[in-house]
């Protein structure tokens, strides 16, 4: 294994796995803005990795090889993101009289409040308007915020094709610096973390995608057969919000029951949708993930919540995204080293015998 030669006593490898979990959680903090753009690139680059492999054995230059497998993605990221603009922008051509309906419908919703409760409407409309002022004297510090993340998403999308081509091209050189890292006795080893890596990483990535884009056809068809307007541009975005785990999923239900109620005359349609979303997440988390996306990674559901819980706290949305994969990996890694295989073990889903409840016959 790549420490049998490093023997320690217990507490002592519980001493460096603490220390070493601290210093990876505080660099991880304080340099996401480094470690984020990289990380992304690493798992693109080893997604492009076989197209970069086809191009080359056709005898095309490695360079040009590169260079036309990052042009090809952003022909169908640009595509896909046309399409999904020219939903929105029809979407929001009609935000006006969504607003103008949504309005009505507070209006209506005041003036039967306020005889039902002996209250006011002119109270109801001062804390709405005193609210409604608090709301944007606070959000101005977000506003600037915001605008702070559009610059620095702005800034990710032109360094990570350059990291993805960097990584590409220097393929060989970063392989063989793990395999000197490791020392010559655990060249084959390391090799074999390394393929399993790129094979995780491909085949979860795989996987993903597949669930996206059966889960936007499930969504736009339920919403059509509803009646609810925009289904497409809804479907869309709800197989998009589903991939941020556990609170996803209730933003993307939440914008068709605004819509559904904004638009149609009875609130049995924004229950609809509910339905429908709690129908779909269920097929979702029982059948769909299981067999196409959580087959490809090894570990159990508490280390899960855990690893979404711990890289959105470090990275926000980003780490939501990419806990999973990177905690497979770190599984894997641990499964190769001797000292961090019980490690390994508790992260993943294998569950041992259990004879509790065994009970042992005494002969007569």
């Amino acid at each position: 294994m790549i420490d049998k030669e490093l023997k320690l006593p217990l507490y002592a490898k519980a001493i460096f796995l603490i220390i070493g979990l601290c210093a990876f959680l505080t660099i991880s903090y304080v340099a996401k803005g480094i470690i984020i753009p990289l990380v992304f690139a690493v798992i693109l680059a080893i997604v492009l990795h076989p197209v970069v492999d086809f191009f080359v054995r056709r005898k095309i230059n490695r360079v040009l090889a590169i260079v036309i497998s990052l042009i090809l993605t952003i022909i169908i990221i640009v595509a896909f993101g046309t399409l999904i603009y020219s939903q929105v922008n029809r979407f929001g051509e009609s935000l006006p009289q969504l607003i103008d309906k949504f309005m009505e419908i507070v209006n209506n919703t005041i003036t039967w409040a306020s005889g039902y409760f002996d209250i006011s409407a002119r109270k109801i409309n001062s804390w709405i308007t005193d609210t409604e002022g608090e709301f944007v004297k606070n959000s101005g510090p977000a506003i600037g915020q915001t605008i702070v993340n559009v610059g620095s998403v702005l800034i990710l999308l032109f360094l990570i094709p350059v990291y993805i081509f960097m990584i590409l091209f220097y393929e060989p050189l970063l392989l063989e610096f793990f395999r000197r890292l490791f020392g010559a006795g655990n060249r084959n080893e390391v090799n074999e973390v390394i393929v399993q890596i790129k094979t995780l990483i491909q085949k979860y990535l795989t996987g993903l995608l597949i669930e996206t884009l059966i889960i936007a056809v499930l969504y736009s068809i339920g919403l059509l057969i509803l009646g609810i307007e925009y289904a497409i541009v809804l479907g869309i975005m709800g197989a998009f919000l589903n991939l941020i785990p556990y609170i996803g999923s209730w933003i993307a239900a939440s914008l068709p029951m605004m819509i559904a109620i904004v638009t149609k005359t009875s609130p049995w349609f924004a229950l609809l949708v509910l339905a429908l979303y709690v129908i779909i997440q269920f097929i979702d988390n029982n059948f769909i993930v299981p067999k196409i996306v959580a087959s490809k990674v090894k570990i159990n559901a508490l280390i899960s919540i855990i690893a979404v819980i711990a890289f959105g706290s470090m990275w926000g949305i980003p780490g939501m995204l990419i806990a999973i994969p990177l905690t497979a990996i770190i599984k894997l890694i641990f499964d190769h080293i001797e000292s961090l295989k019980p490690v390994g073990f508790l992260m993943g889903d294998t569950m041992p015998a259990l004879a509790l409840f065994k009970i042992k016959l005494s002969k007569k």
